[in-house]
């Protein structure tokens, strides 16, 4: 890596926050199931964090995971609901985090995404998009150990589609949202981990705003 120096203001959360659990680095390492020297290299301002990281910190420190995204330099959008606590990433954000990858093709957007839900829309309010939602979603959960940013969005959401909780017109779109993480060919492959989840984030967070407007 480059010597530039990072602000540690992540690392001195961190250190924090294991002093106050009586928690070393190693334990941390054994709860999240990540490298003690990785965790070190983070707390120490050697190495950024990643979104993956900060979630399985969030789980195990038991902190809002928008406390570590802040500390650690990532730009959040204040939102109102305690719905959408954790659905954090802006849209500049999650650009930039695309192009910072070089891993995938530049012609993801915004426009595209939409445009996916869209068409899944019709799709969920067919029988076999509900049994396909009812069946795979949780097959799909546990495929990712529970490991992706905003599962807690995606349960509850899968929640109100399996209970009908809602007008038909909202349940179609909250069932895009799921049809679109369940299905294997994503506008960003999973399996590019973390910058794979991002386009789920993003797909939950149009989702949420079309049902704020409806």
């Amino acid at each position: 890596m480059s010597g530039e120096k990072m602000d540690n203001n992540l690392g001195l959360l961190l250190k924090k926050l294991l002093k106050e659990r009586s928690f070393s680095m190693r334990k941390l390492s054994e709860l999240t199931d990540i490298d003690t020297a990785t965790i070190s290299r983070i707390i120490n301002g050697k190495r950024k964090a990643n979104p993956a990281h900060l979630q399985k910190f969030a789980d195990c420190l038991q902190v809002p995971i928008s406390e570590l995204f802040i500390a650690a330099g990532f730009s959040i959008e204040e939102k109102n609901t305690t719905q959408q606590s954790d659905i954090f990433m802006s849209v500049e954000s999650i650009q930039n985090s695309l192009e910072f990858s070089h891993l995938i093709d530049n012609k993801f957007s915004i426009a595209s995404l939409e445009q996916e839900l869209s068409n899944y829309e019709q799709y969920v309010q067919t029988e076999e998009g509900k049994e396909n939602i009812l069946k795979s979603f949780g097959e799909k959960i546990k495929k990712l150990g529970s490991i992706g940013p905003f599962i807690s969005q995606l349960k509850e959401m899968f929640e109100k589609f399996r209970l009908n909780k809602g007008t038909p017109r909202e349940l179609a779109i909250v069932g895009s949202a799921l049809i679109y993480f369940i299905v294997s060919v994503d506008v960003i492959p999973d399996y590019i981990f973390p910058v794979g989840f991002i386009d789920d984030a993003m797909a939950i967070q149009i989702v949420a705003n079309l049902l704020k407007a409806e």
